[in-house]
């Protein structure tokens, strides 16, 4: 089952799918797709989900938020639920404040978030699924806004659900936790031309060392590495989805020239960008 809104004056979407299959997008500067955030929920068994060439365990009633542009396919699409949308049905920077995953489900510091789902959450999101279900085929001239409110519930349950298994709690010390959340944004944003912790910490009105210790306290990973690991797959991302060469890689992610780029990427990945080109051209 398939179920899509769009506005046709602002090009504003969103889709509900129901065990479709195949279930899969790849990466293209052209594809319209790929400008769609998605939300999957397995209520099947564990299957393999592989997110731009890397392949993950997607545990049984467990929920998946997906970014724009990111590269995806299921071993058993069947048995999935997946909401998509964009951002001109609902923009998550804008309304940040009510939803409270920019920079933590979405644009956080894991491009893969996998939130579990227990019990008593299984029966809330076939309770929501149900009302969304119900508001696709609804005719009202409010259908919009209700998806839209339905759409915000789902978020942020996602967000709350999220906060409790990778914080440990649903609560957030909230200046400290949003530091951390606006860092991980600017980023996302910034990635490509500003490599270096200071240029992101001066922007939060911090300094380095304090941006490293909110860091130790809320995330498994560095500042450093939140900056290195989006340039890192931004680049396979390049790599495996287009035609562009090594060097114009390297110069799209603001290197100084190639040979400082592939230094890089080996550093952080043991392998070269001319390695994994030919490891893709030979189809292994």
């Amino acid at each position: 089952m398939e179920q899509k809104f769009l506005n046709k004056t602002n090009d504003g979407c969103i889709v509900l799918k129901k065990g479709i299959a195949p279930f899969e997008r790849y990466y293209s500067e052209t594809n319209p797709d790929c400008k769609l955030f998605t939300i999957v929920w397995n209520r099947g068994d564990r299957q393999i989900v592989t997110i731009d060439e890397v392949e993950h365990e997607f545990q049984r009633h467990s929920v998946l938020p997906i970014m724009m542009s990111q590269s995806f396919r299921f071993e058993r699409p069947g048995q999935l639920i997946s909401w998509q949308f964009n951002r001109e049905f609902y923009c998550l920077a804008n309304h940040d404040a009510q939803v409270g995953c920019v920079g933590f489900v979405f644009y956080g510091p894991s491009p893969t978030m996998f939130v579990q789902l227990e019990t008593e959450h299984q029966g809330m999101m076939d309770r929501l699924l149900a009302v969304f279900e119900e508001e696709f085929f609804s005719e009202e001239d409010i259908k919009e806004e209700m998806l839209r409110m339905l759409l915000v519930r789902l978020i942020i349950q996602v967000t709350r659900l999220a906060k409790k298994q990778y914080l440990g709690t649903e609560e957030v010390v909230t200046e400290k936790f949003n530091i951390i959340r606006q860092y991980n944004l600017l980023v996302e944003i910034h990635y490509k031309k500003e490599h270096q912790v200071q240029f992101y910490a001066g922007m939060l009105n911090k300094s380095p060392k304090t941006i490293s210790n909110l860091f130790s306290l809320y995330s498994k990973k560095t500042p450093l590495q939140i900056i290195q690991e989006r340039i890192i797959a931004e680049a396979r991302r390049l790599l495996y989805y287009t035609d562009k060469s090594i060097k114009e890689i390297a110069y799209e992610l603001e290197f100084e020239d190639v040979a400082h780029f592939s230094k890089f990427f080996k550093n952080c990945t043991a392998q070269s960008p001319s390695e994994l080109k030919r490891m893709i051209q030979s189809g292994n």
